[in-house]
């Protein structure tokens, strides 16, 4: 059969989606948040070596580490998200697979995410 469509029209819809510089560009701005999270997390963390239990619930009571350590659970969450995401996107080519495996991880990072809040926040107020 002889393929009548003109080159652009064989190529039209095949181009960019758009979308892909956002996403670059937020998944580095979230690992350059990483890095003052992760220096503050790890100097905080040597810091607080070898203090008992009631040092490091203490530590976490403060305002600016819960904080803090919230956002790092969000941005590292977010962070991993969006790589997961990319990864998916780009190696899986079966659509329903896809569709399936993204939606597991987006639920599965709600759940960490979640789960890992509510916990800083029961030992921030005491709870």
């Amino acid at each position: 059969m002889v393929d009548m469509k003109a080159p652009l029209a064989k190529v039209r819809g095949l181009g960019s989606a758009k979308g892909g510089t956002h996403h670059w560009l937020t998944h580095r701005l979230t690992a350059l948040a990483n890095i003052p999270l992760v220096i503050f997390l790890t100097v905080s963390f040597v810091g607080n070596v070898g203090k008992e239990h009631a040092a490091w619930i203490a530590w976490l009571k403060q305002p600016l580490v819960s904080v803090l350590l919230i956002l790092f659970i969000l941005n590292v969450l977010h962070h991993m998200r969006s790589g997961l995401q990319v990864l998916i996107e780009d190696y899986i080519h079966t659509a329903g697979t896809k569709w399936t495996v993204l939606v597991l991880i987006n639920f599965a990072v709600a759940l960490m995410g979640g789960l890992s809040i509510l916990s800083v926040l029961r030992i921030a107020f005491g709870g």
